[in-house]
């Protein structure tokens, strides 16, 4: 009976270092979580610029597509709708 009790403290004692280590894994995850989520993203110029470029170039591509098949559409069918 001695010897079960003294298995049983040494299995608590391996589930308390468990709990131990798993706390220190989880609690270093959150700190790293809530350190970056305050952190300022730093953004090139270059990469802002150019994007902002080829918006507007898409954008006028967009446009000049859609006002050439609207044309096309009524030189072709007509207004028969």
């Amino acid at each position: 009976m001695g010897d079960e009790i003294a298995k049983g403290g040494g299995r608590r004692r391996r589930l308390w270092m468990f709990r131990k280590l798993k706390l220190k894994e989880v609690w270093g995850w959150r700190w790293s979580f809530w350190r970056s989520a305050f952190k300022w993203k730093r953004h090139a110029l270059q990469l802002w610029l150019i994007d902002d470029l080829m918006f507007k170039i898409v954008s006028v591509l967009e446009a000049i597509v859609l006002v050439t098949n609207l044309c096309f559409f009524y030189l072709c069918c007509g207004c028969h709708i």
